[in-house]
């Protein structure tokens, strides 16, 4: 599927997601979970002596997404319809739950069986790795999502957002630079391999939209 395809169905998918407060919401409450979750796995992957300000900066940031993205929640509604991350808050729980654990696993498998890298080492990789293919992805899918919230005249932003993702994915060329002469070669494969999730991601992601009747408006 062609990138152009690809965002173009993205758009059709949040625009239909954005009609309807209460999926909106539950849909922020998703990119809220998958940025916890990134956040989580930066920290899980520092080393305890030797972490970065780069890392450092890194982890308060994908925090702080996390949290900006569920007080947004607040500009569609009053009542509070997604107060945690569990299954009846979410969009396609399961798929967005396990997206960046699939990620992380297969990145580390193709970095232990190219590289032959381990302990600290495959940590560091990985991380570089993960967090190019993430910031690759969120530099494509938060700019679909502001245009359709603009268009439909929404008081959700994320704006703010979109200017530090760009800002960490220039942080990640600059360290896989540093990482390997071949870093571009590993950097594909990386981004091969996200791709395929994404893909499928989007394609349950569309499935639930395409079936499900609108929900309760908060």
């Amino acid at each position: 599927m062609s990138s152009v395809s690809t965002s173009d169905r993205l758009s059709v998918i949040i625009k239909k997601i954005i009609a309807d407060d209460l999926r909106h919401a539950h849909f922020l409450n998703t990119l809220s979970l998958m940025e916890n979750t990134g956040a989580r796995k930066i920290s899980a992957s520092e080393c305890a002596h030797t972490t970065s300000l780069m890392v450092l900066k890194h982890a308060a940031e994908e925090h702080r997404h996390a949290y900006y993205l569920r007080k947004q929640i607040e500009r569609l509604s009053n009542n509070n319809p997604c107060p945690t991350y569990e299954s009846p808050y979410l969009i396609i729980p399961v798929a967005s739950t396990q997206y960046l654990n699939k990620l992380d696993v297969l990145i580390c498998r193709y970095i232990k069986n190219t590289l032959n890298l381990h302990g600290a080492e495959l940590y560091f990789a990985a991380y570089l790795l993960v967090t190019y293919a993430i910031e690759l992805r969120a530099d494509l899918l938060y700019p679909v999502y502001q245009q359709a919230l603009t268009e439909s005249g929404s008081k959700v932003t994320v704006k703010s957002i979109i200017l530090e993702e760009q800002g960490h994915l220039e942080e990640m060329i600059t360290q896989l630079e540093s990482f390997s002469p071949e870093w571009a070669i590993h950097a594909a494969a990386a981004t091969s391999i996200e791709e395929r999730l994404f893909a499928e991601w989007q394609r349950l992601l569309g499935q639930e939209i395409d079936e499900l009747k609108p929900l309760t408006v908060c």
